[in-house]
């Protein structure tokens, strides 16, 4: 049942809408305020849904309610309710994060329609926290190793800024994690990540689907399909594996850092992007340069901030902790208990030359789990962890 909060001085107005509200299938529970000051308290001590909240007030009026309980508690949604003359002042606190407002006398239908919205938008909003969170827990960053804390203590510093970040390190050594975590931490937190794998996609459709296309540009281009970097727009792209991108889209994307545009293949229209790139790549990008596959002047546009993932092997001293959280992850995934790893079984581990890094222990933690004993010992490394 969704609670909501009314804030409105006037009894008469206050009896209208909780008779109106309380013929809704008994879908609500109504508290009432007799005043701002009384609302603000209210909203402090209790959780609500929704709150319907009058402009014209003593005390307090709606407008500092809404500021207030916006500082708070900014996921509750508002409906402001305005006198005739209070219109102007209405629509304004939809620039301060009013959901929307109705007039005195409220309309049945218009008043109904209004709150329903407000709750649906409440419940995405809760629902999209709860999300996020998953996100941030798939894309954890375990370690506390010199090298894994001299990778975080960069991420705070750059993820606030627009700066272009080139991320390197072999296959498997957690590069996307890295550029999830400066999304997350970024200012731009709350619009869209754009992952392209560049090694993936053929190169003569990467310029497409970086770029978007218009019909008939060529073949199978049966409609307008706008592309990666649009996605992007007001958010974060992460070009992975960029070593593997043509020449001749590393010339467009170079076009794109410099001039904040970008044109569809088969258009030479302007699209204008406000897009923060993010590479990664498990080359050396100054011999692709010297040998002639990479742009030098696209390397010196993407590095402004070099992150280097060291390889597993570098940071051993993280492998318990790993160990540790891809259990916990596994046995969450897999409904069951989390099996315990013997000392003896981690110290093996530790010692075990890890060429795909941590891709290839998550992977035998997988299996030691699947196959081995309640508890992981020596003998169930020896024979499942196939090294």
């Amino acid at each position: 049942m969704s609670k909501i909060l009314i804030i409105e001085d006037e009894a008469a107005i206050r009896r209208v809408l909780v008779k109106i509200l309380s013929e809704e299938n008994n879908a609500y529970a109504l508290e009432e305020a007799e005043d701002g000051l009384q609302g603000i308290e209210m909203l402090k001590k209790e959780d609500y849904d929704l709150v319907l909240c009058d402009i014209k007030m003593p005390k307090m009026d709606g407008v500092e309610v809404l500021e207030a309980c916006k500082k708070i508690k900014p996921e509750i949604p508002f409906i402001m309710i305005s006198g005739h003359g209070d219109l102007n002042t209405a629509v304004n606190t939809m620039r301060l994060g009013a959901f929307d407002y109705i007039s005195k006398p409220p309309d049945l239908n218009r008043l109904l329609t209004t709150v329903r919205n407000a709750l649906d938008r409440k419940e995405l909003f809760v629902e999209n926290k709860i999300l996020k969170k998953k996100v941030s827990k798939n894309y954890e960053m375990v370690g506390e190793s010199d090298a894994i804390n001299v990778i975080k203590d960069m991420i705070e510093k750059v993820a606030p800024t627009d700066a272009r970040v080139l991320i390197t390190g072999p296959n498997g050594t957690g590069k996307e994690l890295v550029a999830h975590w400066i999304h997350e931490k970024s200012m731009r937190n709350n619009e869209a990540f754009i992952e392209v794998n560049c090694a993936a996609i053929p190169s003569e459709l990467i310029e497409s689907e970086l770029f978007g296309h218009v019909k008939g540009a060529f073949t199978s281009a049966v409609r307008d399909r706008a592309g990666k970097f649009e996605a992007a727009n007001n958010g974060t792209i992460f070009l992975d594996e960029i070593g593997d991108m043509s020449l001749s889209a590393q010339a467009k994307v170079l076009r794109a850092l410099q001039e904040s545009k970008i044109s569809r293949v088969g258009s030479d229209k302007d699209i204008k992007v406000n897009v923060r790139v993010v590479a990664a790549t498990n080359k050396d990008l100054k011999l692709e340069i010297e040998e002639g596959r990479f742009r030098e002047d696209l390397y010196h546009r993407l590095a402004v901030i070099l992150v280097k993932v060291p390889a597993l092997n570098e940071r051993r001293e993280d492998i318990p902790l790993l160990i540790d959280y891809f259990a916990k992850k596994i046995a969450l995934e897999q409904g069951s208990v989390q099996k315990q790893f013997s000392d003896k079984a981690i110290g093996l581990l530790k010692e075990y030359d890890w060429t795909g890094n941590i891709r290839e222990l998550r992977n035998v933690v997988e299996r030691l789990i699947i196959l081995g004993k309640p508890e992981i010992d020596a003998s169930d490394v020896n024979l499942f962890a196939n090294k």
